[in-house]
């Protein structure tokens, strides 16, 4: 559960809990869920979460040469969405299409592959790769050199199926293309996957680390950067303690 979700779902256990013989814990859980919504809303708490996570791999070296293939991470295209209204919907995170783009662009002989299926628990027919491909055609790549994986829910899925679809060989380097906070836990599912990434960080929420400690403004910059640090630190633990990846927090290797 996402911290909003938690802080708001306290204060409306302890709102319905005003009208019963336990109105002093209802009361006791109203103040708690308004004192932590304004601590994660205006301090510099996500700030402090997230910077770890976006600073953990520098931007990619482009001097090493041109890649044999670019992976964009899904999550930026509303699936459901796109259905409903019958062309991509881009929702969140969409440095990730623009990226990708980009670097198909400028690297002509790179096979692009978007790994993207469908979060829901209840499986239906809209994916999200099927999407993505509709939006790098339109921005003008050959449909030949999109290689769609349609089937993945999370990132664990997106390693496993990406891998099996691209059956990378020997000494072929593939740039991973997804947000920076979500860098740490992509590479290292890659890493156990048996695929061999290089990181292409992107979507960055923050600035200068100078910037960590300034107070926010406006709530929802703080709760927007809240929910995701603390969704990845969460997956980070949950992912290393399940040995799903190698480290606590990947980062680049020695050289």
């Amino acid at each position: 559960m996402l911290p909003t979700n938690f802080m708001v779902g306290l204060g409306v256990i302890g709102l319905v809990l005003l009208a019963t013989r336990f109105w002093r814990l209802g009361r006791g859980l109203m103040v708690a869920s308004t004192v932590l919504l304004a601590i994660f809303a205006w301090s510099p708490l996500g700030k402090l979460l997230l910077y770890p996570l976006e600073t953990r791999f520098p931007a990619w070296d482009a001097s090493k040469g041109a890649p044999d293939g670019i992976i964009v991470l899904g999550g930026p295209v509303d699936a459901d969405l796109s259905v409903i209204h019958g062309r991509p919907v881009i929702s969140a995170s969409g440095d990730r299409i623009a990226a990708g783009a980009m670097l198909a662009h400028r690297y002509p002989n790179a096979r692009l592959l978007y790994t993207g299926g469908s979060p829901n628990l209840v499986a239906n027919d809209a994916k999200e790769a099927d999407y993505a491909g509709q939006l790098f055609e339109d921005l003008g790549i050959a449909r030949s050199r999109i290689l769609l994986e349609r089937n993945s829910r999370n990132t664990l899925e997106n390693a496993e199926f990406s891998k099996a679809i691209v059956n990378p060989k020997p000494g072929e380097r593939w740039v991973m293309v997804t947000s920076a906070f979500h860098m740490p836990r992509a590479i290292g599912l890659f890493r156990k996957a048996g695929f061999k990434v290089e990181a292409y960080p992107v979507d960055w929420k923050l600035g200068k680390g100078s910037d960590l400690f300034t107070f926010s403004n406006i709530a929802g910059d703080g709760l927007g950067r809240t929910d995701p640090a603390v969704r990845e630190w969460m997956g980070l633990i949950a992912y290393w303690l399940t040995g799903k990846t190698d480290a606590f927090l990947p980062g680049p290797r020695p050289k």
